[in-house]
């Protein structure tokens, strides 16, 4: 764990300060889990359930904040399990997929979700002729309910194609009024009306926390990023943690802890309790 300012490490303190109070979210992919070459593979990092449910029973809540189907992530996380377990000792665990379009609750155990974004439809049925179009024909398109996700990885060489197509599937998202979301060797197309920094702040406001944590390590987490910073500034202590990766560099810039992918975020949430 290495800290990016002075001022990083009291953030940090001040959050674990009020931590029965904090609201804890946490990006799946990178963040929760390892990233893989074939994104229906991803599961948890193994120390993760128990890492969270440890710090369940310290904090306010806990949501896993996803780019994914609220579904999807459920599955392959084991996450209703995970839940049912946190319920057992008084916590509790939501989930807030494809960016916060979707929601899911341990104690309620259903999922609340919108209708598809207008257009996505069209750009669907148009985005083969597309990747064709740029030399990437092969890339693996992920459809996801409310987006849908083009990945690069399994491509002979990921970040050249990734780089071929960026610009002509950003052109055909934006001709039927949808947000483009690049990330790490995967370009990501939904509706703009809602992204993790909204959902974030929702959480925080819902559960009336006395402090934030957000965890995240790609730019569809930037949003999160910058509402812990706002929250910051608005009196509440919160603390910005980057999961990094030589795959998106950036992100360090935005954070107050850098960690060393999940094996980082796992030992990290496991440090927040060493007070206790």
């Amino acid at each position: 764990m290495e800290f990016t300012s002075d001022d990083a490490r009291a953030h940090y303190d001040a959050v674990r300060d009020v931590l029965d109070g904090v609201v804890v979210g946490l990006d799946f992919d990178g963040t929760l889990s390892p990233v893989v070459d074939d994104p229906e593979a991803a599961r948890l990092h193994p120390g993760a359930p128990g890492a969270l449910l440890e710090l369940a029973e310290a904090v306010r809540a806990v949501a896993v904040i996803t780019g994914r189907p609220a579904r999807q992530a459920i599955a392959m996380g084991d996450l209703d399990a995970l839940g049912n377990a946190m319920l057992d000792r008084g916590a509790e665990l939501f989930v807030f997929g494809q960016y916060g379009n979707e929601r899911w609750s341990a104690t309620e155990q259903r999922i609340r979700s919108p209708r598809p974004p207008a257009g996505l439809a069209s750009f669907e049925r148009e985005l083969p002729a597309v990747l064709r179009g740029a030399g990437a024909a092969d890339a693996f398109i992920e459809q996801k309910g409310l987006a849908v996700a083009v990945h690069t990885r399994r491509m002979e060489d990921p970040a050249d194609a990734f780089q071929r197509l960026v610009e002509p599937v950003a052109a055909l998202a934006h001709r039927h009024h949808l947000t483009v979301e690049p990330g790490r060797n995967v370009v990501e197309v939904r509706s703009g009306d809602m992204h993790k920094g909204q959902a974030l702040r929702t959480f925080v406001a819902e559960q009336q926390a006395s402090g934030v944590i957000f965890g995240g390590d790609d730019l569809g987490d930037v949003e999160a990023f910058e509402a812990v910073r706002a929250l910051r500034a608005e009196g509440l202590p919160g603390l910005v943690v980057c999961s990094a990766s030589t795959e998106q560099p950036q992100l360090v810039d935005l954070a107050d802890v850098v960690v060393d992918g999940p094996d980082g975020v796992v030992e990290l949430l496991g440090g927040l309790l060493l007070r206790r």
